[in-house]
């Protein structure tokens, strides 16, 4: 089976696109309709979630889930998960599912077993580094024996990312802050899941918000593809971003969450157009992206 990344070139490349809408279905956000005429919360969710999808299938190459939106749905929250990632593949986008899942030993391996193996699921997951080589182990296994993906956490795009990722961390060779001794281990890690593309199936979270790092980690880790949250309502430009991409546009996909799902809540928008004011935003995204390629 090809790589992810691969996978992941290639439908930048046949779309023109480098937009990954963030699926993040808040209960309190979803169009009063939705909620009064569905069968109950989750399947307000869902049809929310297939609605959007659809409205922007053709200007996004990826759906990032939050799972904790889908969890906080209790016993029908993993059905609808599943349910939405399916329709998502469906419809030509490629599943990422934001679980920042980390563990040791044999609940490694349950985890990457959950989102990386078997038929359906995610194409890549998100996960935390904090407990080492023998947690991201498994999943990165599974990546290569699956043709999946997973982007590890190393600049977080939060404000108060850098009380433990701006530290300072002394090696056996030099000393440098935590993201860049992070985002060493990932382009380690990451070596042998390296494509046809010149890029690996093990990937990392870098945010949009930090632009000058964002720069710094792009030319430091050549074979690392970018899961970039921070574009839009966190503030962040498709100037602060351009540094993501390789001489080919390759490289990075740009999250974006609120500013698409949500775009109905801006403007002149009817809460019925919501899927209409999602497929605007996100064709825009995409359009100020592309004018602001290096």
């Amino acid at each position: 089976m090809q790589n992810f990344a691969d996978r992941l070139c290639a439908a930048v490349q046949e779309k023109d696109s480098r937009v990954c809408v963030g699926l993040d279905p808040r209960l309190g956000g979803l169009p009063p309709h939705l909620t009064e005429q569905s069968g109950g919360p989750a399947q307000a969710v869902e049809q929310f979630c297939q609605q959007i999808i659809e409205a922007v299938a053709a200007d996004c190459v990826a759906g990032k889930l939050q799972a904790a939106y889908f969890e906080v749905l209790r016993d029908e929250g993993l059905r609808v998960l599943w349910s939405v990632a399916d329709y998502a593949h469906q419809q030509d986008l490629l599943v990422i599912i934001d679980a920042k899942r980390n563990d040791i030993g044999s609940t490694a391996q349950a985890y990457a077993e959950a989102y990386l193996r078997g038929d359906g699921g995610a194409d890549a997951v998100t996960v935390n580094p904090y407990l080492g080589t023998d947690g991201i182990k498994p999943f990165i296994d599974a990546a290569g024996e699956t043709g999946r993906g997973l982007f590890v956490l190393v600049k977080t795009s939060n404000p108060s990312s850098g009380d433990l990722q701006d530290l300072t961390v002394q090696t056996t060779s030099d000393s440098k802050l935590v993201y860049q001794h992070i985002g060493d281990l990932v382009a380690q890690w990451g070596g042998p899941l390296v494509g046809g593309s010149g890029y690996s199936s093990v990937g990392a979270v870098v945010g949009a918000t930090y632009p000058q790092q964002l720069a710094e980690l792009r030319s430091h880790l050549p074979q690392v593809p970018f899961l970039v949250p921070g574009y839009g309502a966190q503030g962040a430009t498709a100037e602060d971003i351009a540094s993501a991409f390789d001489n080919r546009g390759l490289g990075a996909i740009i999250n974006s969450s609120r500013g698409i799902i949500f775009a109905y809540q801006q403007g002149d928008w009817t809460p019925e157009q919501f899927a209409e004011a999602a497929a605007q935003a996100a064709h825009q995204m995409k359009q100020e992206i592309n004018r602001n390629l290096m």
